[in-house]
């Protein structure tokens, strides 16, 4: 190996040049856009990216059908359970229109008991 320092500069300035000849010989070597090996391969490129995409649009599809069906069934389930609600609400107010007339029947029931004592007492007494 040699040492860096060691190099003069007319060596320096060759090895630069024939650095730059590689780097030119390898950049004219490869291939043009018009080669047809080149048109072959970004035909393939581009039917991968093609077919990456349609996948994309499938799972955005799915995905898109699957979110929809979920509110479709949260929208179900929300009427369910009011329709729920309301019966529940209807079954609570029927239960207290049944109590409150339970309580009014049993009202009426002692007060005509109780006019009927009363009638009785008055009857004895006359």
């Amino acid at each position: 190996m040699r040492h860096l320092n060691a190099n003069g500069f007319a060596e320096r300035r060759t090895a630069a040049a024939e650095a730059k000849r590689q780097l030119l010989a390898k950049f004219a070597s490869a291939p043009k856009a018009t080669d047809p090996e080149m048109q072959v391969r970004l035909a393939a490129r581009e039917a991968v990216a093609a077919a990456r995409e349609a996948r994309r649009a499938e799972r955005e599809a799915l995905k898109t059908a699957e979110n929809e069906r979920l509110l479709a069934e949260a929208a179900a389930a929300a009427a369910a359970a009011e329709i729920e609600a309301r019966k529940e609400a209807e079954a609570r107010q029927a239960e207290i229109a049944n109590r409150v007339a339970r309580v009014v029947a049993d009202e009426a029931a002692r007060k005509a008991e109780r006019d009927r004592r009363y009638a009785a007492r008055k009857a004895r007494q006359a």
